[in-house]
C-alpha cells in the first residue's frame, strides 16, 4: 500500500486496501477475548457489558465517543507483569501510553514503577503520589527546567539520550548537590519487526547515541567522569508492537558487549540493563501477543546466557510495558451517525469521533475490530470502513472489518484495545471535543479524565 506526500493528505484511492481483508468470522456476536478487556462480555439481551454495566446505560451517562477503561483489568495486568519479572527485575510502566492521576495511584498500589517523557507526565506523576525514586524520566530533548525539575524531585533515574544531556543533567545534578542516578540510551542497529515510523533501535533516528563508532562507549567514558552523575546501566529500546523476541536477542547481545568494554575499560560493572518495552497486543484476532511470563523467561534467558558468555555478572534488568497494560482494558464507544453503501467496494459508517480520538490509523495505517454492541444481529456480514466526523479523507477509525447488514442509525458501535495512545494522542481538530475516559469497576463508573467543553476551547482562546 503506497501514500502520496500531498497538502490534502493522502489521495483515497491510496487508502483502498483492494479486497486485502479477512475473511468475516463466523458469528458477529462472538467477542474474541484475545482483543476485548477482560470484564466484557454480552448480556442476556446481547448488549455489551463491561465491569457488570451496559454499553447503554455507559452511553446514557457518559455519552459517546466515550473511552471506558476496565480497572480490574488494568490492575490484573500489572500484577501479572510483576509477578512475571519477580522481585529481581523492575517493570516500568510506560506513562506514554496513558496517563492519568487514577492510572498512577493504580500503579503505585498495584506496585510497579513508572517511565516518564515529559514535564506534564512528571507533574502527573508526583502530583498523584507516585514516589519520585520510583520514575524514570525519558526523552531525546529533556528541557533545563524539566531537568531541574526531576533532579529537584530526586527521580530514580534519568536516561541520557545526547551528549549534550550528558552534561546538562550533571551540571544541574551537581549545582544541587546531587549525584543523579542515569542510564544512557544507547541505538544497537536493530530495527524490529514493525511499522518504520515506530521503529526506534536502527541508527538513522533521532533516540540514543550509536554503538557505533564508539559513540555509546564515549558517552559512558564521559558519563563516568562527572561528578553529577551516578551511571548504573545502560538503556536500549528497539522498537513497538513487537511479537518477535530475536530483536531483543540480537539488541541484548551487542548492550552486554558494551558492559563487557565497560568493565575491561574502566574496571567496573554497571549493574542494570533497561531493554525498553514495544511489546504487542492483540488487535485483531489475528494476533497473538505473548503472555507476561513468557516475555519475562525469554528476557530473562537471553540476558543470563549473554552475561555467562561475557563472564559478567548478570546485571538487574528492567523493562517498560505501556500498552501490553493498558492497551487491552479499554474500548472506544461510538453511535452510528450516518451508513453510505458503495456499490462494488464497502459500505462508509460514520461515527460521532474519529482521528480526533484515534488518530493511530492514519498514521500508522493501524488495524483495528470493531464491533456491534448495543445489540446482537443475526444479519449478514457486511464490509464496512467505520470513519470519522471531520473534514478529511483520511479519517478513518477502522480500515475494512465486517459488521451486521442491519446496522443503522443510532446503534453503538465499539472499537477495542484503544487503551494506549489514543487519548494520549487525542487533538481539538476541528475543534473537536477530547472524549472522556471512564473507569468501569464492579458495577461502578466513574469519570478520570472528564470530556473536554466548549468552554474549555473558548478559555485557551485569548484572542
Amino acid at each position: 500500500m503506497s501514500r502520496s506526500a500531498h497538502p490534502a493528505g493522502p489521495r483515497h484511492a491510496d487508502v483502498l486496501t483492494e479486497g486485502h481483508y479477512s475473511a468475516p468470522a463466523a458469528d458477529l456476536n462472538v467477542l474474541d477475548e484475545k482483543v476485548w478487556a477482560r470484564t466484557v462480555t454480552r448480556d442476556e439481551d446481547g448488549a455489551l457489558t463491561v465491569g457488570g454495566i451496559a454499553v447503554a446505560r455507559l452511553a446514557e451517562e457518559f455519552g459517546t465517543p466515550a473511552y471506558f477503561l476496565d480497572e480490574s483489568d488494568f490492575r490484573a495486568r500489572c500484577r501479572a507483569w510483576a509477578d512475571a519479572f519477580g522481585p529481581d527485575a523492575d517493570v516500568f510502566y510506560a506513562g506514554k501510553a496513558f496517563l492519568s492521576r487514577a492510572v498512577v495511584r493504580w500503579l503505585k498500589e498495584e506496585g510497579l514503577n513508572l517511565d516518564v517523557c515529559s514535564g506534564g507526565e512528571l507533574t502527573t506523576a508526583l502530583d498523584a503520589g507516585m514516589p519520585a525514586e520510583r520514575i524514570a524520566f525519558h526523552g531525546n530533548n529533556k528541557t533545563v527546567a524539566e531537568i531541574e525539575r526531576a533532579v529537584e524531585a530526586g527521580v530514580g533515574r534519568i536516561v541520557l539520550d545526547s551528549f549534550q544531556e550528558i552534561v546538562r543533567v550533571a551540571h544541574i545534578a551537581q549545582r544541587h548537590g546531587v549525584r543523579q542516578r542515569v542510564q544512557i540510551r544507547v541505538t544497537v542497529g536493530v530495527e524490529a519487526h514493525t511499522h518504520e515510523f515506530i521503529a526506534t533501535a536502527h541508527e538513522d533516528q533521532k533516540f540514543g547515541i550509536a554503538l557505533a563508532d564508539g559513540q555509546a562507549a564515549e558517552a559512558v567514558r564521559r558519563a563516568l567522569s562527572l561528578d553529577g552523575l551516578d551511571l548504573v546501566g545502560i538503556h536500549s529500546h528497539i522498537g513497538s508492537q513487537i511479537f518477535d523476541m530475536a530483536g531483543f536477542e540480537v539488541s541484548a547481545r551487542r548492550v552486554v558487549q558494551l558492559l563487557a568494554e565497560v568493565r575491561d575499560e574502566h574496571g567496573i560493572e554497571l549493574p542494570e540493563i533497561d531493554l525498553g518495552g514495544g511489546l504487542g497486543i492483540a488487535y485483531t484476532s489475528e494476533d497473538d501477543p505473548r503472555e507476561p511470563h513468557e516475555i519475562a523467561k525469554a528476557l530473562s534467558d537471553i540476558v543470563t546466557r549473554e552475561c555467562e558468555a561475557a563472564k559478567l555478572r548478570t546485571p538487574r534488568i528492567s523493562v517498560e510495558p505501556g500498552r501490553a497494560i493498558v492497551g487491552p482494558t479499554a474500548f472506544t464507544l461510538y453511535e452510528v451517525g450516518t451508513i453510505k453503501p458503495l456499490e462494488g467496494l464497502r459500505t462508509y459508517v460514520s461515527v460521532d469521533g474519529g482521528m480526533s480520538d484515534n488518530i493511530r490509523t492514519a498514521l500508522y495505517d493501524a488495524e483495528y475490530s470493531v464491533a456491534l454492541v448495543s445489540r446482537t444481529s443475526d444479519a449478514e456480514p457486511m464490509l464496512v470502513r467505520v470513519v470519522g466526523k471531520h473534514c478529511e479523507s483520511g479519517d478513518i477509525v477502522v480500515k475494512d472489518a465486517f459488521l451486521p447488514a442491519d446496522l443503522a442509525p443510532g446503534d453503538l458501535i465499539a472499537v477495542p484495545a484503544t487503551g494506549a495512545y489514543c487519548r494520549s494522542m487525542a487533538s481539538n481538530y476541528n475543534h473537536a471535543l477530547r472524549p472522556p475516559v471512564v473507569a468501569v469497576r464492579d458495577g461502578e463508573a466513574r469519570v478520570i479524565v472528564r470530556r473536554e467543553t466548549e468552554e474549555d476551547l473558548l478559555r485557551l482562546d485569548v484572542g
